[in-house]
């Protein structure tokens, strides 16, 4: 099973929120070959990548895995299983995040949301995971 995230920059209630994430990831960290797929850009980005960490070590079997955008670019790996470039060679940068969030969207099985108004990065991809008919965890839905 694949999971992605997506959302703001800017996380509001952090605390709350991260207790939201807590819970939702305990209803799948404990399926076998979980792999969560993290963008690494923004505040809710970092929230997440720190509460799969905190899952792994409850079930070291889930993977977490860093999906870049560029690959001319140097990334904090730490704290990643493993980074995975999408093909996006054709894009153009400035559409990079986008395509590669599509891509994100398109492999997961589940997309994990904090989405609170309907403008920017986080609010279009959430738009494609409705189109896609992903299953969607929006906050603060459980």
């Amino acid at each position: 099973m694949i999971i992605t995230f997506c959302g703001h920059d800017n996380v509001a209630d952090i605390h709350k929120v991260k207790e939201w994430l807590c819970n939702v990831l305990d209803q799948y960290i404990h399926e076998e070959n979980v792999i969560f797929y993290l963008g690494g850009y923004g505040g809710f980005d970092r929230l997440a990548a720190s509460v799969v960490r905190q899952k792994q070590k409850v079930n070291p079997t889930v993977q977490a895995v860093l999906i870049i955008p560029y690959l001319n670019r140097k990334y904090d790996e730490s704290g990643y299983d493993y980074t995975l470039f999408p093909p996006l060679e054709s894009v153009p940068p400035r559409y990079a995040i986008l395509k590669r969030n599509e891509w994100m969207v398109a492999q997961a099985d589940v997309v994990i949301a904090y989405v609170t108004h309907g403008w920017g990065g986080a609010a279009k991809t959430l738009e494609d995971a409705r189109t896609k008919r992903k299953t969607i965890i929006l906050y603060p839905e459980i």
